[in-house]
């Protein structure tokens, strides 16, 4: 741009010439070529007639002041402009430094503003119209606001609140997630499925359960490890016959899938091979590994009973006693065939009333459990007894994995707990 660039002259300041016309000053080393008189501002064009001579000068382009960009604003808050007509104002005035140069200013009628069609004006919204937003705002806000209290009952206590400040709780969301849990959770519910066994039947189903139990305490596995492990085996059982000497091998195969998705140190193969004492080989659980996974289609992201237990203990505002009963009556229904029949999510909210019934807590079901686990009492009734009937004959069993681990005093002793009688009394018979 140097480089193209014509070299103007100085201009003597205070001295408004026309185009060619020379004048002489003291101040002046000789004769130069003035510029011409500031015309256009901004976006703004300035259409001046007549300086001397009578020739008319081109409109000139020029960016626009900060000052008079401040000073349109504050006129465009006050009247809205009417690009129509043309506002006349006044040219600014010219420094004068120069005390002894001839003033010569252009006629103040002759300046005048064109102000484009196109131009942008920011005009500041009137008092009246901020009224009526604030006032939309509020009575939407106001509105939602009923309607969410007309929808919570009354006596629901806030079981988030301790977590407002955990970021992990995403107390924001759980809400939200547990209503995607529950629309979900059909989709991922094992059907039932000893009508397609050939070779096996609903003992050597909980025999199996009661042994994945003790590994999973050999291994120290996590409660989320074992609730997928028992939902890969069922979902599986619902989709394919399986010989009774391979039952084992899909127990254990389960176990690895699922302690590779929920562990951050899952078991070796070598280990799981030790444990069945060498009745399979690596090959053979790397297989039925892979024979699992492509009949479920790899979906293994499912809502297990654990996933609506943790929070339905919370709901109940549990004590540690409350929430060992709660996992131990749930471990103790997944062990039977039967209870395949009810939905994660009902079967944790009866194991959860059945606790409280075990532990005589009243009341036995609260607003607070009705609206976190979407059940009433009686919706879980049918469940819960039979929670109850497995628990009165858990200490006479032969599989006692269940018994053995919650009678320790580490896990509260629950199991020694005596069953909640209320539910006893009308138990159904067929069970």
């Amino acid at each position: 741009m140097a480089a193209t660039r014509t070299n103007m002259p100085e201009q003597i300041r205070g001295v408004p010439v026309a185009d060619g016309v020379k004048i002489q000053s003291k101040n002046a080393a000789g004769a130069v070529k003035n510029r011409r008189v500031l015309g256009d501002i901004g976006n703004h064009l300035v259409s001046v007639p007549v300086v001397q001579g009578g020739k008319p000068q081109p409109p000139i382009n020029r960016p626009i002041t900060r000052s008079f960009r401040a000073q349109l604003l504050a006129n465009a808050a006050q009247k809205p402009i009417n690009v129509e007509n043309k506002a006349v104002r006044k040219p600014l005035a010219p420094r004068n430094n120069n005390q002894e140069a001839p003033q010569k200013a252009v006629p103040k009628k002759n300046l005048v503003i064109k102000i484009k069609q196109h131009a942008e004006v920011v005009v500041e919204p009137t008092k009246k119209e901020e009224e009526k937003k604030i006032k939309k705002v509020t009575y939407s806000s106001v509105l939602s606001a009923r309607s969410k209290a007309a929808n919570k009952p009354k006596k629901i206590l806030d079981i988030d609140e301790s977590d407002r400040d955990n970021h992990l709780a995403a107390v924001e969301y759980v809400d939200d997630m547990y209503s995607f849990y529950k629309e979900v959770e059909k989709e991922s519910q094992p059907k039932m499925y000893m009508h397609i066994q050939t070779e096996m039947n609903e003992k050597m189903r909980a025999i199996l359960v009661d042994w994945l139990l003790e590994v999973h305490i050999k291994f120290e596995l996590n409660l989320e490890t074992l609730y997928l492990t028992v939902n890969i085996i069922d979902r599986f059982l619902s989709v394919k016959a399986v010989p009774k000497r391979e039952l084992q091998l899909l127990g254990i195969s389960a176990l690895l899938i699922a302690s590779k998705y929920e562990e951050i140190w899952p078991p070796q193969v070598n280990d799981l091979v030790y444990v069945t004492d060498n009745a399979y080989n690596n090959k053979q659980i790397l297989v039925m590994e892979k024979t699992i996974l492509g009949n479920l289609e790899w979906y293994l992201t499912v809502p297990t009973q654990y996933v609506f237990l943790v929070r339905f203990i919370k709901a109940s505002m549990s004590d540690p006693e409350m929430e060992n009963m709660v996992h131990f009556l749930a471990e103790l229904g997944m062990m039977h065939y039967e209870t395949l029949k009810f939905c994660p999510s009902m079967l944790a909210a009866s194991a959860v009333y059945t606790a409280r019934c075990s532990l005589n807590k009243s009341p036995a079901w609260t607003d607070t459990l009705t609206f976190h686990t979407g059940y009433s009492e009686s919706e879980i009734m049918e469940c819960s007894k039979l929670l109850a009937l497995h628990h009165s004959r858990c200490g006479e069993s032969r599989l006692r994995a269940v018994y053995k681990k919650y009678s320790k005093v580490e896990n509260g002793g629950v199991a020694l707990v005596s069953p909640a009688k209320s539910l006893l009394s009308a138990a159904p018979l067929s069970a």
